[in-house]
């Protein structure tokens, strides 16, 4: 970036004008609607890792270290920054959707936004149901995100929407794939895999990086090795989120412990388990998984999942999958900068603990 402040800077900024915006429009129309957007706003300023305007940072910056002259002055600075405050909004949309899915608590440490809303109906002592009530807003709240993602991503250069086009399409589908695998018990690996690619690896890594690489002025075939390298990188994430949806520390993720046992998810962790345990075993993870469990149950679920060899099969996934990208990374036709950038953020998304 040019300038004295850098992405993460900017895309603050960005974002708090947006919300701004939103929220003089919102005034025009009647409170409850001014308070959305306040909840809104405090979800996507409060807190997250900026993974995907970072990589989309990054495609831009492999795509200039490719040409032989970058103007001084980049007139896509700005364009940058308007695309990584869409592809954030964008995740806020997909985030309070899949607490709602998922009927999580917290996120980040926080209350979800649908329990934000249950708990004010509550105290409000309004009619119906709290529960219902809440999920209803964050529905519209989720809704909200993603159509002030789309107003951002209009005035990006048209080059840029064909990708974006793919990649919103992308996420909802593999969130509906993770859903039908969840409540149909698919326990195959291909199924779980299949969801990554969709769910996670084109739209966290190799989406971003495209539509950086694009809006850098990148030729057909540097996009398709950098959409190659994120698919590669997004399954690494993933795959390390499956780990701490299980292992993790909820003082770290800032979600409850164990929350993919108890919500059931269909994850290549447990895909593992199922096919490297012995049929008791698996019998048993079968029981444990979905239900409301307490500390001896996540232990013995836990303890399965690693006797089998299913955690360690998933580490092995991990640095299998980074390595492939680690060295395609080092093929890129680019400055040497911008594969040590991209390679460094490789290394974070994949050896993180949260």
């Amino acid at each position: 970036m040019s300038g004295a402040t850098g992405l993460p800077e900017q895309l603050t900024t960005r974002l708090r004008t947006v919300f701004d915006d939103a929220r003089t429009r919102a005034a025009g129309i009647g409170p409850a609607v001014v308070d959305a957007t306040d909840v809104l706003a405090d979800f996507v300023l409060g807190g997250g890792k900026r993974v995907r305007p970072r990589f989309a940072e990054a495609g831009r910056a492999v795509a200039h270290g490719a040409r032989a002259v970058v103007p001084a002055a980049d007139d896509t600075d700005a364009a940058l920054v308007d695309l990584g405050a869409a592809l954030e909004l964008v995740q806020a949309c997909a985030l309070v959707h899949d607490d709602i899915i998922d009927a999580s608590d917290t996120r980040r440490g926080n209350p979800t936004v649908h329990r934000v809303f249950a708990a004010r109906h509550a105290g409000d002592r309004w009619l119906g149901d709290p529960d219902r009530f809440g999920e209803s807003m964050a529905i519209l709240i989720g809704d909200l995100a993603l159509a002030w993602a789309d107003d951002l991503a209009a005035g990006l250069p048209a080059r840029l929407a064909p990708t974006w086009r793919t990649m919103r399409t992308e996420v909802l589908a593999g969130q509906l794939l993770d859903i039908v695998n969840e409540a149909g018990r698919d326990e195959s690996l291909g199924a779980a895999e299949k969801v990554i690619r969709f769910k996670t690896a084109g739209y966290t890594v190799a989406r971003p990086l495209e539509l950086g690489a694009v809006l850098g002025g990148a030729d057909d075939d540097l996009v398709a090795a950098l959409r190659t390298i994120g698919l590669d990188l997004g399954a690494a994430f993933q795959l390390r989120d499956d780990l701490l949806g299980v292992y993790g520390d909820p003082r770290v993720t800032g979600k409850p412990s164990g929350d993919d046992l108890v919500t059931g998810k269909r994850t290549v962790l447990i895909a593992e388990g199922f096919s490297r345990s012995a049929p008791g075993q698996a019998d048993e993870l079968r029981t444990l998984l979905g239900t409301d469990l307490d500390d001896a149950g996540l232990a013995r679920a836990r303890a399965i999942l690693t006797e089998s060899g299913a955690q360690a099969a998933v580490e092995a996934r991990i640095d299998s999958t980074l390595a492939s990208a680690l060295s395609a990374i080092d093929s890129l036709p680019t400055s040497t900068e911008a594969r040590d950038r991209l390679a460094g953020l490789a290394h974070d998304i994949t050896h993180r603990a949260a």
